[in-house]
């Protein structure tokens, strides 16, 4: 999971682009869910996840002994989310991922919906990673562009009015439904929402990797990481097409 602290550190970068994009994601109104402390009560989270369930649309669960109930109004008003919008990626106007596949296009060119992330410029490089861990809260490979990531990229870089409430709260009840495929994420914000219960006890605290923490520091490293990979994946691709002219010359 990647701990996005959105704040106004990010826009006296000297990189245009990311300021650009982390403006986006600041007017988007995900700011209080991305800006959440860093620190985490792992016991806390053990039980909250062992005991998690989905009752009439509401998160029940049971911490230290102690019953909680998160709705779907809590978890909005917890992190000032919008409520109103789109409540779901499929009703994504189609004309505005057309548009944000050119924004975000490093050819700028559409880019191609079953590429992979290195197609795009590099903010929107790392937003693609931002709303695959942070907000999405998916397992596996981050490189390959995703419908699912593109309406989320989409929803930021072009203003889309989201339901933000209604979506995250959508991810959280799949992260605690039985059988689901939904990774466990929202390590945070779920420590946040535990905290509003006065008789719940979080016990021992940790401090959240700062690896996993955006700052300048991260991002850097993150374009650093980026541009190597970049450059080895293109390297790789042109010996390999080579290669091939070799095999069919002989």
């Amino acid at each position: 999971m990647l701990n996005t602290w959105i704040s106004n550190q990010f826009l006296g970068m000297d990189d245009p682009g990311m300021v650009s994009m982390f403006e986006a994601l600041m007017a988007s109104g995900l700011r209080g869910f991305l800006g959440c402390p860093a620190v985490v009560y792992e016991d806390a989270l053990v039980d909250f996840f062992e005991n998690a369930s989905v009752r009439n649309g509401v998160v029940f669960s049971t911490v230290g002994g102690q019953i909680v109930e998160i709705s779907e109004k809590l978890f909005a008003e917890s992190f000032e989310l919008p409520v109103d919008g789109l409540g779901d990626l499929s009703e994504m106007p189609k004309d505005a991922i057309f548009h944000a596949r050119s924004i975000v296009s490093l050819s700028g060119e559409p880019i191609n919906l079953s590429g992979r992330k290195n197609q795009m410029k590099m903010p929107y490089r790392l937003l693609c990673d931002i709303v695959a861990k942070a907000i999405s809260a998916k397992a596996g490979s981050f490189n390959a562009i995703t419908v699912e990531k593109l309406s989320l990229m989409t929803a930021v870089v072009c203003g889309v009015k989201m339901n933000w409430a209604k979506f995250l709260f959508g991810v959280l009840k799949k992260m605690v439904t039985a059988k689901s495929k939904q990774a466990k994420g929202f390590a945070i914000q779920i420590i946040l929402l535990l905290a509003t219960f006065p008789t719940v006890e979080l016990g021992e605290s940790s401090a959240f990797p700062a690896s996993k923490i955006l700052s300048k520091k991260t991002v850097l490293r993150f374009v650093s990481l980026n541009d190597r990979d970049g450059a080895e994946e293109v390297t790789g691709a042109a010996k390999q097409k080579a290669s091939l002219k070799e095999e069919n010359c002989c």
